[in-house]
């Protein structure tokens, strides 16, 4: 059986490219990046050598970019490494941002922090005009993601960061569903942002945080002096230069590659649409090039899910954070869809790797799935 993978929101493979620089930093660099010696100063060289390249792709300063082990660690040296150092006050976030913010958020919440909680409704988003709206003298921070791990639903990230700009309020946004999928710039009110390498065809166990020179934050983890001393430890120089090579590959392969995965996200759900009734898009707002987010009426999602997974078709419920929990998506619950259709939804992700023969394929599996189960249904009924 040839499997098909359609969960690259969850995690993608590594890019041929990336594979061939690890192999190449296994054979050549063996030093700790801290050490004085002519072996560690190799090392460090590689690490500086990719912290610039990563910094021109996004248009920051090279030491603006503290590298982490991901996207959760990123989210919580922000959100912690602000309310450490100021007096508890407000924070304004939405009801959909992943788990790595909201749980922490809700932490901080517990400890006294006030919390304004905006609902994005059908659209799957929270617009600039709400935050505007939400900011008060007390605010100290606005967490918003760029784009929802689950509907592919993007935030007008622009707009927001000119309302915190305005209001002098630190912004930080999740960007790990957006870099690799869509170019972008960064706002200048954007204090702090969080980067996942494997969402991007780079190693696990990698990430980024941009953080604002003009932003302050005590770090989270303490120890020796390493990433300019926000984040001790040594560093994972094997995921950093992978992490490196895979944002390299974006100057290349962008926009060509979101164009393309666009185009085959829009091909499979009319395929679908085309052949089946009963079937929705979660989440009205502009998507990211590469996610669909679909309720199949009349059908239990986890089961569909289990029927495809049999049929050689990998799609998921939502992030993959949240895999083994037996609640509907609070995502979608979040924002106002029913729950006879959010236990019903399925997330397809595409990557750049991704072939028409896929998609065609996939569509074919899961109409027939789909069938399958709904006339099972009524003929139990």
């Amino acid at each position: 059986m040839k499997r098909i993978y359609l969960d690259n929101n969850g995690s993608t493979a590594l890019d041929p490219r990336v594979c061939h620089s690890l192999a190449k930093i296994l054979q050549d660099l063996q030093g700790n990046p801290s050490s004085t010696h002519f072996f560690g100063r190799q090392t460090l060289g590689a690490v500086g050598k990719a912290r610039d390249s990563i910094a021109s792709y996004l248009g920051v300063k090279p030491h603006e970019l503290i590298f982490t082990s991901g996207g959760t660690e990123g989210a919580n040296m922000v959100l912690k490494g602000i309310s450490s150092q100021k007096k508890k006050g407000h924070i304004i976030t939405s009801t959909v941002e992943h788990s790595c913010v909201f749980a922490t958020i809700q932490a901080l919440e517990k400890n006294d922090y006030r919390v304004t909680y905006l609902s994005p409704g059908l659209i799957g988003s929270v617009s600039a005009d709400a935050v505007h709206e939400a900011i008060c003298q007390e605010t100290q921070l606005i967490a918003i993601m760029a784009v929802n791990n689950e509907t592919g639903v993007k935030s007008d990230i622009a707009g927001i960061a000119e309302v915190a700009k305005q209001h002098n309020v630190p912004l930080f946004i999740d960007g790990v569903a957006l870099l690799g999928k869509e170019p972008f710039t960064i706002p200048s009110g954007v204090s702090a942002m969080t980067f996942s390498g494997h969402k991007l065809h780079a190693p696990k166990g990698i990430g980024m945080t941009f953080i604002r020179s003009n932003f302050k934050l005590d770090p989270l983890l303490t120890g020796g002096e390493q990433e300019f001393g926000k984040r001790g430890g040594t560093q994972n120089v094997l995921g950093i230069i992978g992490l490196a090579t895979a944002v390299e590959l974006l100057s290349t392969e962008l926009p060509e590659a979101s164009l393309r995965m666009q185009s085959l996200r829009n091909l499979f759900e009319s395929l679908l649409m085309e052949n089946l009734d009963r079937i929705s898009i979660n989440g009205t707002g502009p998507r990211i090039a590469n996610t669909s987010n679909l309720a199949f009426s009349g059908v239990d999602g986890e089961a569909l899910l289990i029927a495809l997974d049999a049929a050689g078709v990998a799609a998921s419920h939502g992030s993959a954070c949240a895999s083994g929990s037996t609640e509907p998506s609070r995502i979608l619950l979040e924002m106002g869809l029913p729950l006879d259709l959010v236990l019903s939804s399925i997330r397809f992700s595409l990557s750049r790797f991704t072939t028409e023969e896929e998609i065609r394929t996939a569509s074919t599996i899961i109409i027939d799935a789909v069938r399958r189960m709904r006339h099972v249904n009524r003929s139990i009924r």
